[in-house]
């Protein structure tokens, strides 16, 4: 049986939106629109930006809810609200937390503003042990890992450094290919 294996599908850093940590939120998002105008129009837009230390090793991932968090200083202040994004809300209570917070409150312009002064390094994380993946790893392994795990990319390492990141819109796309039986090109290793 053929395989197709992470190194087939990821993109590769060089070809993927980064800053450093020391860029702010609003040149993060510069770069994230750079990096997508550069797509041909039926590739996939990146939905993240890749983090890089000063030797060029990515140290995090911005997601866009990353940037939506950061822009809204106030979601620190929301009691157990890690317990209640897993369990769920119900309409009335997102209604509720919006008001009683105070969140989304201010005008757009303070938005702006904040994401001109705001660094990337004071709100990214490093990435969990979850988000790597092998550039070997098989399509089965990576479908699975974003099954199973709450992400919507994985970075894709090499020895250990991360050389790429694989993105589940095009994990997708593969299996979609496998379905309508486009030919599946074999793995090199």
């Amino acid at each position: 049986m053929k395989t197709i294996s992470v190194k087939q599908l990821m993109v590769p850093l060089e070809a993927y939106a980064t800053v450093s940590s020391d860029a702010t939120l609003r040149e993060a998002v510069v770069a994230l629109e750079k990096a997508q105008m550069t797509l041909a129009p039926s590739q996939h837009l990146h939905r993240a930006i890749l983090v890089l230390d000063e030797y060029g090793k990515v140290v995090s991932k911005i997601i866009m809810k990353d940037i939506l968090v950061a822009l809204e200083p106030h979601y620190g202040k929301v009691e157990g609200a890690g317990v209640l994004e897993r369990s769920g809300f119900s309409p009335d209570l997102i209604r509720d937390m919006l008001k009683n917070n105070a969140l989304w409150a201010e005008p757009l312009q303070f938005f702006k503003e904040r994401a001109a002064r705001l660094k990337v390094s004071d709100f990214i994380h490093p990435p969990e042990a979850g988000e790597y993946i092998d550039e070997n790893a098989t399509l089965g392994e990576a479908a699975h890992q974003l099954v199973v795990q709450p992400y919507h990319s994985l970075l894709v390492t090499r020895d250990e450094e991360v050389v790429g990141i694989l993105r589940l819109s095009d994990v997708f796309a593969k299996i979609c290919d496998i379905i309508k039986g486009v030919e599946v090109e074999p793995s090199s290793t």
